[in-house]
């Protein structure tokens, strides 16, 4: 991998798993803010208006290899579901055509576990018609990453999901992880194994067509070192 870009990554340690790549690819970030993790090889693409990131993608100084989205929120931060669906489906499907319009081969998608486009629940329908909007693009690669419950530092808590995440932690810490690997994922393992698909892919390991990384796929792929 020669360069990368990536959007909605710090929360997930992706920018840090592609900053430990031993080659240094060149790293594009982009935010609405100043990436705090910068380093020689990050170039933070500073945007405050998101609206604007398809078009700051496009025109990259070189093109990017990889693109990879961990982009969303909730209707909480955005006020409504219209809202929320304007940056998890709108912004994320508009920056996956600039990354194919760009030339980047491989496109890695943070999702969700058990999404279904039949859902009754609008978040579950959303996040799979993504999945879906984003497989019509055929790149050729797309992985797709479908953690279960998110463990880790994240700031967006609701307070039902805070309670699962204490629960997940108190277990994993007492049963080395067995306890919740098949429904809780630590975020640097989701953030390794999303870089990780992503180097496969670019070094040739993995046949053209759409991977779905799996819960137990994210845990044996984050967890295993890298040669």
């Amino acid at each position: 991998m020669n360069s990368a870009a990536l959007v909605g990554c710090t929360g997930l340690d992706i920018l840090s798993a592609l900053q430990a790549i031993p080659q240094k690819p060149t790293i594009y970030a982009i935010a609405r803010r100043e990436i705090p993790s910068a380093t020689s090889n990050t170039k933070p693409i500073i945007e405050p208006i998101s609206a604007d990131w398809p078009d700051k993608l496009r025109n990259l100084a070189t093109t990017p290899e990889v693109f990879l989205s961990a982009l969303g929120t909730t209707r909480a931060q955005a006020g409504s579901f219209e809202a929320q669906r304007a940056i998890d489906y709108d912004l994320n499907l508009a920056l996956a055509k600039a990354a194919k319009d760009s030339g980047a081969k491989t496109y890695v998608l943070i999702s969700s576990a058990a999404v279904s486009a039949k859902s009754r629940f609008p978040y579950s329908k959303m996040k799979a018609e993504l999945e879906d909007a984003v497989k019509a693009l055929e790149f050729p690669h797309t992985v797709i990453i479908k953690p279960g419950l998110l463990v880790g530092s994240r700031q967006d808590l609701r307070l039902a999901e805070a309670m699962l995440r204490t629960v997940a932690k108190g277990l994993g810490a007492i049963s080395k992880s067995w306890l919740t690997d098949w429904w809780a994922q630590d975020t640097d393992v989701i953030g390794r194994a999303a870089v990780a698909a992503a180097l496969e892919c670019s070094e040739g390991k993995r046949e053209k067509g759409v991977w779905i990384v799996g819960q137990a796929d994210i845990i044996q792929i984050g967890r295993q070192p890298r040669e």
